[in-house]
């Protein structure tokens, strides 16, 4: 059989025409409202009557993505993209270079330098991987790591730039994704992202600064931890009121994110 060469000009036109850029127009993106379980840790109670899943992207097999969706539901996908976290199974893909210090609370957890191409270069892997089981987005956390003493010297626009590079990833790739907290860029990250997670929001008086993504028309997904919201009934409803206002999508939750109690505002 006679083989036919192709200009390196043709190679990569036809290599575009069949690449998700070219499938990726029409990302999942959900509506304000949606309701949500959120669960990183332990075996996953699949028995809720809800939207959206956010679930552990590597913990989960793509047999629980399929098994979710079928009932109806989409899946968000989480990993850390602003944190090494030495457990993963591509821990060893992170260069020494970009490892920072350990976050507060997280012994095994050390900061990312978000600058570092190589750093990019994994998160991009992230993104295929969740692309390749089948999620319908991601909620890549620890993306406001400039507030913080990281051992690295990089700054808001650092962040924001990460931040789209992220963005621009999980689009090209057909998925939404979501901004995990970081209220002070709220207001020039919204068109970028589909979705907020945030934590913890009314407990810390935060809650108005994620106003940008409900008047998208984006929904604005939130936990909060406060005991006083398990064990005082009023106490709850005092604050479910005020999100339901905000129409923001709030559940109580174990700080562990491991369904040991699940406490919804839904009206």
């Amino acid at each position: 059989m006679r083989t036919v060469f192709f200009p390196f000009t043709a190679f990569c036109l036809l290599s575009s025409l069949f690449s998700p850029l070219y499938a990726a127009n029409d990302w999942y993106r959900p509506p304000v409202g949606a309701t949500w379980h959120w669960q990183l840790d332990g075996e996953v109670n699949e028995s809720y009557d809800v939207a959206i899943y956010d679930i552990d992207l590597f913990d989960s097999s793509v047999e629980l993505i399929q098994r979710l969706q079928a009932s109806d539901k989409k899946v968000i996908c989480y990993f850390s993209a602003g944190s090494y976290e030495d457990w993963r199974p591509d821990a060893a893909d992170f260069a020494e270079q970009d490892l920072g210090k350990t976050l507060k609370g997280w012994d095994d957890e050390r900061w990312l330098d978000i600058r570092s191409s190589q750093v990019r270069n994994v998160m991009v892997r992230r993104l295929n991987l969740a692309a390749e089981k089948g999620c319908d987005g991601v909620e890549p956390d620890n993306v406001d790591s400039y507030r913080t003493n990281t051992g690295f010297s990089f700054r808001a626009n650092d962040q924001l730039d990460y931040n789209r590079f992220l963005a621009t990833q999980a689009h090209q790739l057909g998925l939404g994704i979501g901004l995990k907290n970081n209220p002070d860029q709220v207001r020039t990250l919204s068109s970028d992202f589909d979705f907020s997670v945030t934590e913890q929001c009314f407990e810390y008086s935060e809650c108005r600064a994620y106003s940008g993504f409900i008047q998208a028309g984006k929904p604005v997904l939130n936990a909060e931890y406060r005991r006083i919201y398990v064990d005082d009934e009023s106490e709850r409803s005092k604050m479910c009121k005020q999100s339901n206002r905000l129409a923001f999508s709030t559940l109580v939750l174990p700080k562990t994110l491991d369904d040991q109690f699940r406490l919804s505002c839904e009206p």
